[in-house]
């Protein structure tokens, strides 16, 4: 019997039985991963839109004290700290690994929502509740922030492993579809509180809405703990001596195309959404509360279709393509809304359609694209990094944007009062120029997005990304640069071993067949 299992048949079965158990085991960490970032995201999501809701409330409950400075400034608020989150934990699980960003994110979000539900002002005032709000939404930006290079560079690698053909389809359906569907979710958590609790008790529902908030990123805590990083992570990753420099020479013109459009869009999208709920406030009757969330999770509903078709052309028209497309959006439907203000906003359903239709178009476009580009363009040991400069210059313009929404519909309209001599800007002054300049300067950012994207962009669609990091690391060795890659020992998923520790030199593309 001893003699039989030492034949060579019977050693080879075995090893080939192994080797099947691995990579079913490697196969489901993938899924796990992807998974892992999906649920993650909603969550992120969610927290995202809480203030569209929230805003109108606490302008019904502090009509003098909730100015428009102070709601810019708690927008804001999460808008600085997802920039401070995407840059420092882009980093972070670069060196560190995917998994460490991931559970960083999930605490913080968890503690900011915490902060968020129990918020008070010192003797009940007013402006110290907006400043402890300003502060806890703060705290959840850094994790909603850092959400977006950890989930993205895991989701990315993981669909990577499972099927390059599929790779941009699974990676939006796990990413940017959960974003997306925060919106309408935000929405319908409100719309239940509101209904159960009534409106004279505004001040619980915006309390249990930012509660919800707390139990999201708790269910997925768990499952976080227990994934591992990514095969492709395990073999590429550069934990010390990082080559900031070589790498920013090498992907500079990308890192303008993926950081840019995503700066052009969150101009746009960012203010456009998290005030949208003000806008529809400000056309329909008496501005009621229950009525403007009606409408708000109509509005969100019909920006969703926009996240499968985007999904379903990624591949034949390519990235590049398909994120023209959608900032087209902007600039058609941009200026359908903007100079036909009057006539649109007077039937309400017309002006929720071409709202919704504009925020589908930029779903499909930039909202997948940014995404996807920005985890495609960059290889495995700066992918979280790159990501994360990305996200952060595309949180900056949504800063920006939030920032200027009020003074453009304030200011820029009257100031055109001085053009008013030619027929065009006649036709743009009327009573409602404040609100019409924000989609005619979506349409104009829209322009701008399509320009950018098309000469900076990268387009890696069906390509391994295991090939860029075979040409990144025979880059480096061709500028001298030798360093560790690779993690070795490090454990794969549930518990295979997977061991690479080498330099950059030695490098080729016939490595990646």
């Amino acid at each position: 019997m001893d003699d039989m299992q030492g034949t060579p048949a019977l050693q080879d079965l075995v090893s080939t039985r192994r080797s099947d158990r691995v990579a079913r085991k490697v196969t489901l960490g993938a899924y796990m991963a992807i998974a892992a970032s999906a649920f993650g995201l909603i969550s992120d999501g969610y927290h995202n839109n809480l203030m569209t809701m929230t805003n109108v409330v606490f302008k019904k409950l502090y009509p003098t004290e909730y100015t428009s400075n102070v709601s810019t400034r708690v927008s804001n608020a999460m808008l600085v700290g997802e920039v401070i989150g995407q840059v420092f934990v882009g980093i972070l699980c670069d060196r560190h690994g995917r998994k460490s960003g991931l559970v960083m994110t999930t605490l913080l979000i968890i503690v900011g929502a915490i902060l968020c539900t129990v918020a008070h002002g010192a003797h009940g005032g007013a402006q110290s509740l907006f400043w402890f709000m300003t502060i806890a939404r703060g705290v959840t930006g850094v994790g909603a922030g850092g959400e977006y290079p950890a989930s993205s560079t895991s989701a990315s690698e993981g669909a990577n492993e499972t099927s390059i053909e599929k790779r941009g389809p699974v990676f939006i359906m796990v990413t940017d579809l959960p974003l997306v569907c925060g919106g309408p979710l935000a929405v319908s958590v409100f719309l239940i509180v509101l209904s159960a609790a009534g409106q004279a008790h505004l001040e619980t529902i915006w309390r249990v809405c930012f509660g919800v908030g707390i139990a999201l990123p708790m269910t997925v805590f768990y499952f976080r703990m227990r994934m591992l990083n990514s095969k492709l992570y395990r073999e590429g990753a550069i934990r010390r001596r990082v080559p900031y420099w070589l790498s920013l020479k090498r992907y500079w013109k990308a890192l303008i195309g993926t950081g840019g459009s995503w700066f052009l869009f969150d101009f746009i999208f960012y203010p456009n959404g998290i005030f949208s709920a003000s806008i529809i406030s400000s056309v329909i009757k008496d501005g009621d509360v229950k009525a403007t969330a009606e409408w708000q999770l109509l509005l969100g509903a019909i920006a969703i279709p926009g996240v499968f078709v985007g999904a379903l052309l990624c591949n034949p028209l390519g990235r590049r393509n398909t994120m023209i497309l959608g900032f087209s959006g902007y600039v058609i439907f941009g200026l359908i809304i903007g100079i036909g203000y009057d006539k649109v906003t007077r039937i309400v359903p017309l002006f929720i359609v071409l709202y919704g239709l504009m925020t589908s178009m930029s779903n499909l476009g930039p909202g997948n694209m940014t995404l996807l580009t920005s985890a495609e363009s960059y290889p495995t040991p700066i992918r979280g990094t790159f990501f994360g400069l990305s996200a952060a210059l595309g949180k900056a313009g949504a800063a920006v944007g939030t920032e200027v929404f009020t003074p453009i519909q304030d200011n820029l309209g009257k100031r055109c009062e001085m053009f008013t001599h030619t027929f065009a800007m006649r036709i743009l002054m009327d009573s409602s120029l404040t609100r019409r300049w924000t989609f005619i300067v979506a349409a104009i950012f829209g322009a701008l997005g399509i320009l950018v994207t098309y000469l900076f962009v990268p387009d890696m669609t069906g390509i391994d990304l295991a090939l860029e990091d075979t040409r990144f690391l025979r880059y480096l060795a061709e500028n001298g640069w030798d360093g560790d890659v690779g993690i070795a020992g490090d454990t794969g998923p549930l518990g295979t071993e997977e061991v690479k520790s080498g330099s950059s030199k030695g490098y080729d593309d016939e490595e990646v067949a």
